[in-house]
């Protein structure tokens, strides 16, 4: 039994409120479960300058948690004068992620800005990011009424790993501070995978315990592609 009484192959409650801002193009607040993240998606109609004059637009995100996300509060990075290596690279993650499903061509010579801002977290941080970063994209891109639609597929991520010696889908915090292996997935609505994280945090894994986290991770992904698309009214 896990510490949430959960089955291993059951996600947290998962929600999406789209439009939860009022100024941006794209917002959404996501939920996966005690784990909230404000995402929102900004146009700007220029691009960074390695790719002016190249018919071509970007995809870029930052990401922060705001002070007392966590159960202590937090120096903000801001009063530090500097990213952490940890915000750095999943504000990386976050960005790769969505690009790897958007057209730059077809969206042409703009920028779309993702900002996910952890208002409270309990563990899958980053795959609520990425999941509701989607969310605010299509918000987003829907804004602009292009000839082709730039977005040609949904991305999605979840955090699975071995807790007590079994497979799990969606680590909260206690599951994760405890696990003998976890690891991060982001994968793509028609079945390819972005990217996987997985490490020991203490025990080691085999390759069928691998392959089961995967399979875990599509189990996921297929309840959070479903959220995404009712979200966007799709």
């Amino acid at each position: 039994m896990r510490p949430s009484g959960r089955a291993p192959d059951q996600m947290r409650a998962l929600a999406f409120e789209p439009g939860f801002t009022k100024h941006a193009e794209g917002s959404c607040l996501v939920s996966f479960g005690d784990t909230r993240v404000l995402v929102t998606a900004s146009v700007d109609e220029k691009v960074p300058p390695f790719l002016r004059g190249k018919a071509q637009g970007w995809v870029t995100a930052e990401y922060g948690m705001l002070p007392r996300a966590t159960h202590t509060r937090g120096q903000r990075e801001a009063a530090k004068g500097k990213q952490s290596g940890r915000t750095q690279e999943i504000q990386r993650l976050i960005g790769r992620s969505l690009r790897a499903v958007v057209d730059m061509a077809a969206l042409g010579e703009r920028q779309i800005l993702i900002d996910c801002d952890v208002i409270q977290a309990d563990g899958g941080t980053r795959t609520a990011s990425i999941s509701g970063a989607w969310v605010a994209l299509r918000l987003a891109v829907d804004t602009l009424n292009l000839a082709s639609d730039p977005i040609r597929t949904q991305v999605a991520a979840v955090s699975c790993g071995i807790h007590d010696g079994t497979p799990v889908l969606d680590l909260d915090y206690i599951e994760d501070s405890s696990a003998g292996s976890d690891g991060n997935f982001v994968l793509t609505g028609d079945g390819a995978i972005v990217e996987a994280q997985i490490s020991a945090e203490g025990a080691t894994f085999n390759e069928e315990q691998l392959l089961r986290l995967l399979r875990l991770a599509r189990i996921g992904c297929a309840d959070i592609f479903a959220g995404q698309l009712k979200a966007v009214g799709r």
